[in-house]
This record gives C-alpha cells, sequence and structure tokens, in this order.
C-alpha cells in the first residue's frame, strides 16, 4: 500500500511538472500576442499616429501571429510534452510518439464519425459530438483533457516497449521503433471509443463549469484559495490546468469560433476585434488578475515585515534573500522563494494568505478588472493590463495592491512578534568558536589543511555547473547520496525527487546550503525548494547520480 501511495504521488508530480513546459511557452506567446495585438489596433493607431507606419503595422501583427503559436496547437503540444516529461530516458522519441499517438487518435474519431455517416455541417451534430477542426482533421475537440490522457497513455507505452524484442524477421521495427508504433496503434483503438463517452463526459464538465458559474465571484475566491493550498505539494498545476483549458473555467463564443477554457478564450478574445462577451469576462476572473492583489502588494508587503522584523545584526544577511524574493514574485511571478519563509514556521499563516489572494480574485472580479494572462506579474499588469486601455481597468490594481500590502504588512508583522515566529533573521544561532565550525562552514580544503574554500584550482564535479551560491557536491549529501536517489526532476523552482529513505535527506543542512524549503510528502518523495536557479542545481546533479 505504502509503494503504491508513493508512485501515486510520483506520477502525480511528475505529471504537474510537465505541464511547465507548454505553459512557459504560453506564458511567452501571450506577451507576444498582447503586444502585437494591442499595438497594432485601432484603439492605439489612432492615438499614436506613428504606429500607423507600414513597418511598425507589419513588425506589431508578426507578433502577434507568433503568439498564437501556442494558443492554436496547445492540445498537441501537451501531448508531446507530458510523455517528453514522464520519460526518464530516450525523451526525443517519447515526444514524437506523443504526437504521432494525438494525430492517430484524432484519426480514428473521424473515421468511427464519417463511417457512421454524422454530418460536419450539422449543428446539432456538431454540438452533440464537440466536433472541431484538430490538426486539419475533423475530429472531437477533446481539448486538454484528450492530450493528457493521450501524454499520459504514450509515457505507459514509452516506459514498457522501450525495449521490445522482435522476432529476427521484424528486428528493424523493435526497441525505440517500436514506441511510436504501439503509440499509433493503441491511440487508434482509443480514438473508436471517444465518440461513445465524450459527449457524457463533456457534459459532466460542463455542469462543473455551470457549477463554479453559479457561484459568481465566489468561484474565483475557491479557485484562488485552492491554488495556493495546492502549492505546497506540488499538485496546483492540474487545478490550474482544468479552469485554463477547459470547459470548467467557462466556455463560449469568439468572433464566431467557439472556445473552452479561460486562457483559450483570453487569448482568443486578445486575436478579435469585437468586444469580450460575458463568457470571456467571466472566464478571466480565473487569470492573473486574481493573483495581483498579493503578487504585486501583499508577499512584497511581507516581506517588509520579515525584515523588520528580523534582528538587526541579521537584517543585512537576509536583505538579499528577502529582495531575490520580492522580485522573482513582482517580476516573474513565482512566490515560492517567499511564501515558504513562513510556510513551515506558521503553517496557519500560510492558510490566512491563501485566503487572501482569493480574496485578491473575488476583490478583482468584483470591480471588473479585465487583465488575464498567467503569472499575475508586472509584465502581466503592462502588456495586458495598461497597452490594453482603460477597459481593462488596470488603473484599480495598484490601489488594490496598496490595500493588500499594508494588510500583509501589518497582519505579518503582528503575528511574528505576538508568537515569536522564526522568519528569516529570527532563529536562535549559537555563538560557535572557530574550531567548532564544520564542513559547511569552513570547506573542506580549510579543514584539510589546504587553500581557504573558494579558492580550489580544480574544482569537485557538479560544484561547475552551478551559478552563486549552490554547491552542487554538498547538496547531495545532504539528500543523502546518489544512492539514496531514485529520481530526480525539477518544476520551476523546486527539486521534485523519489529516494530510498526521506530520513537521510537532513533538511537543516539543505536550508544553511541555500534551499528556502524542504518538503517530505511521504517516506520516500521529497521536494526541495531552491528558487529559479533549481535548473542548474538539477542539471548539476544529474552528472553525479545515475537518474535521468
Amino acid at each position: 500500500m505504502q509503494k503504491t501511495k508513493a508512485a501515486l504521488w510520483e506520477f502525480l508530480q511528475g505529471l504537474g511538472k510537465t505541464f511547465m513546459l507548454p505553459v512557459a511557452l504560453l506564458a511567452f506567446c501571450g506577451i507576444m500576442l498582447g503586444i502585437g495585438s494591442s499595438l497594432s489596433s485601432e484603439a492605439v493607431t489612432d492615438n499614436v499616429a506613428f504606429l500607423k507606419g507600414e513597418g511598425f503595422h507589419l513588425v506589431f501583427t508578426w507578433m502577434a501571429n507568433t503568439g498564437l503559436v501556442a494558443f492554436t496547437f496547445l492540445p498537441v503540444l501537451f501531448a508531446m510534452a507530458i510523455p517528453l516529461g514522464l520519460a526518464r530516458e530516450d525523451k526525443g522519441v517519447a515526444a514524437f510518439s506523443g504526437f504521432v499517438g494525438f494525430a492517430a487518435m484524432n484519426l480514428a474519431v473521424n473515421f468511427y464519425l464519417t463511417a457512421k455517416g454524422v454530418d460536419f455541417e450539422d449543428e446539432k451534430a456538431v454540438e452533440h459530438y464537440g466536433i472541431a477542426d484538430v490538426l486539419g482533421v475533423q475530429s472531437i475537440d477533446t481539448g486538454l483533457l484528450g492530450a493528457v490522457a493521450v501524454g499520459i497513455v504514450v509515457s505507459l507505452l514509452h516506459r514498457r516497449f522501450r525495449t521490445q524484442r522482435m522476432p529476427d524477421a521484424l528486428a528493424f521495427f523493435g526497441g525505440l521503433r517500436f514506441v511510436p508504433i504501439v503509440s499509433a496503434l493503441v491511440l487508434s483503438v482509443l480514438g473508436l471509443l471517444i465518440p461513445l463517452v465524450w459527449p457524457t463526459f463533456n457534459g459532466w464538465i460542463t455542469s462543473v463549469g455551470r457549477g463554479i458559474g453559479h457561484t459568481g465571484v465566489f468561484g474565483p475566491f475557491f479557485f484562488g484559495m485552492g491554488e495556493v493550498l495546492l502549492r505546497p505539494i506540488g499538485l496546483h498545476h492540474i487545478l490550474v490546468a482544468m479552469f485554463r483549458f477547459t470547459d470548467v473555467g467557462g466556455s463560449g463564443a469568439v468572433c464566431g469560433e467557439h472556445v473552452s477554457g479561460a486562457l483559450n478564450l483570453f487569448y482568443a478574445q486578445l486575436d478579435c476585434s469585437a468586444a469580450p462577451n460575458s463568457a470571456v469576462t467571466d472566464a478571466t476572473h480565473f487569470l492573473s488578475q486574481g493573483k495581483m492583489a498579493a503578487y504585486l502588494g501583499g508577499l512584497p508587503g511581507a516581506a517588509l515585515a520579515m525584515y523588520h522584523c528580523a534582528k538587526r545584526r541579521m537584517r543585512p544577511e537576509i536583505k538579499a534573500l528577502l529582495v531575490s524574493g520580492v522580485v522573482a514574485c513582482v517580476v516573474g511571478g513565482i512566490t515560492e522563494p517567499l511564501e515558504f519563509l513562513f510556510l513551515f514556521v506558521a503553517p496557519w499563516l500560510y492558510a490566512i494568505h491563501a485566503v487572501l489572494v482569493g480574496l485578491g480574485f473575488l476583490t478583482a472580479a468584483s470591480l471588473g478588472v479585465f487583465i488575464g494572462n498567467t503569472d499575475g506579474n508586472v509584465i502581466d499588469w503592462l502588456v495586458f493590463g495598461v497597452l490594453q486601455g482603460s477597459t481593462t481597468k488596470w488603473y484599480l490594481v495598484p490601489v488594490i495592491a496598496a490595500v493588500w500590502f499594508a494588510v500583509y504588512y501589518f497582519l505579518f508583522r503582528w503575528a511574528i512578534t505576538r508568537f515569536d515566529l522564526k522568519t528569516p533573521g529570527r532563529e536562535d544561532v549559537p555563538e560557535q568558536d572557530e574550531d567548532e565550525r564544520g564542513e559547511d562552514e569552513r570547506g573542506e580544503d580549510e579543514l584539510d589543511g589546504g587553500a581557504p574554500a573558494g579558492c580550489d584550482e580544480t574544482p569537485r564535479p557538479g560544484r561547475e555547473l552551478v551559478a552563486g551560491k549552490y554547491d552542487a557536491v554538498a547538496i547531495l549529501d545532504a539528500i543523502g547520496g546518489a544512492d539514496n536517489i531514485r529520481s530526480l526532476d525539477n518544476c520551476i523552482t523546486r527539486l521534485r525527487m523519489t529516494v530510498q529513505d526521506a530520513e537521510r535527506v537532513d533538511e537543516a543542512r539543505l536550508k544553511k546550503l541555500g534551499a528556502v524549503g524542504v518538503i517530505k510528502l511521504d517516506g520516500h518523495n521529497v521536494q526541495v525548494v531552491i528558487g529559479p536557479q533549481v535548473q542548474s542545481v538539477k542539471d548539476a546533479l544529474a552528472t553525479m547520480i545515475p537518474v535521468g
């Protein structure tokens, strides 16, 4: 039972992590689309005359078209990214098989509908089955759910058949070549089943979306709070993806095209000259505008409170930590470096933070803010708010953020002093004699009587691959050594590992080495929150352990 639970956690963590590759592309494409569509629109060019020049118009139109890449091909991107992320070896074959499986599934759906005599021009049939053009094929638009299913199936097939041996006469088709072949066969069979079950399943999803819609502004409230509460265990990506890319987040017509998912609706509206309808505005309540209260105001206020509550002699040491966390939050929309400073010392304070984020979503929705996109950072505010004109009500965001700044600052300052919370700079650090300092503080070379730490002309393996303060060799040792790691991967800010024994992971030492936090989900699944440089740390560790 325990092994099954550990395997499930590992799978869910891996699945959530795979969403990050297409989502990162979406964030970039969204900015391109936002800038291009806004600066080429008549509303802007009428007020800024030089933008009407042919050269400017062509450049900004090109930017908008480039931004459509992720939106237009979103499902197939997920179908390729999921097996790519879940595969431990031969990732290129896994991604290629994901595309093959997705195409085979949709061609099989088209075969079924054609054989049954379904009229693709009949509006009732189109609505009943959810027929749409998918990669040039008249198929059923299963959206993100279909793509996720393809990705999961292909990843399982890849794991099972990657080393498949065939009889001598068929040896050419064995091994890695067999993975896309079996993916095409299996997904083609599954494609024949989709028209039988999708209308019912799609009805259930629509009912969920309508149920959330009936809660009005409280729908975004529960969504925003839920995302924050799921973040410590790394499963928030799944919740977010449901609202961004499926009917749960809303659906409706944009410029005559039926679109599902809050983010899909928003991006489609950016490329549409018509005014947004209620389906688009309601869906946007689940996007980045709701985060801005906490990201641009609240968490920076919490950081300032932690700074003021730190011991005076410790403030210079924690200043860089807090400033980098604020920059990551305000500019990058990455909150873990700040959130994990108080999550473990006061979980109840983190719960209040989740409620305040939910209230930020509720407030933005109630006031009719219409900004959208994914990150909730200052770039989103500028590109999708300010540049889109006053109809987005971007001018309300600084006011809301200022209120949240004050609430977080006074709440955190009161909580830290009232309950003596050990936030950064308030820890009880014992004075240590020079002889008592360990390897972490003096370096191996100094202990051995050689040159001081940092003066070694031949860096240890792994260290040269890590930027700044992170020592991969020491981090690996604190994790329990290479033999303690079964699998290693990372998302935007944290290492995600399956280990032999979580008790061998030295949390205190990892924090001394620069980790923001350590999360032990169970006896085998561990996450180490590093921050924006996590990819460099993971790459360095990967050179020292026999895992993918």
